[in-house]
């Protein structure tokens, strides 16, 4: 599984670890990714997810799930969520 947030497409960063002397070692930034259950009010399901918790902010933000997807570009998003955007769309047009 990679370390990369489904909703956002947020990964890790690469920096330096700086010691007092200033000494400086690779290091990696790992987003804050959590599992959580997200509801899709159009389609009425959850859907399963691994999101880093300022996308879950982001999403609270935005009024949900469906208005979040809406608005997201289908390159930040995994597979899955853009399968599950083409069915809200397709729902809401239908």
């Amino acid at each position: 599984m990679s370390w990369r947030c489904d909703l956002t497409g947020k990964g890790p960063l690469v920096g330096h670890k700086v010691s007092h002397s200033n000494i400086k070692t690779k290091r990696r930034f790992m987003p804050n990714l959590q599992n959580v259950t997200l509801i899709s009010d159009t389609l009425g399901r959850s859907v399963r997810v691994r999101a880093s918790t300022n996308a879950l902010k982001t999403v609270d933000h935005r009024g949900g799930l469906d208005a979040f997807l809406l608005k997201a570009k289908d390159a930040d998003l995994a597979p899955k969520l853009v399968e599950l955007k083409r069915q809200i769309v397709k729902k809401k047009a239908g």
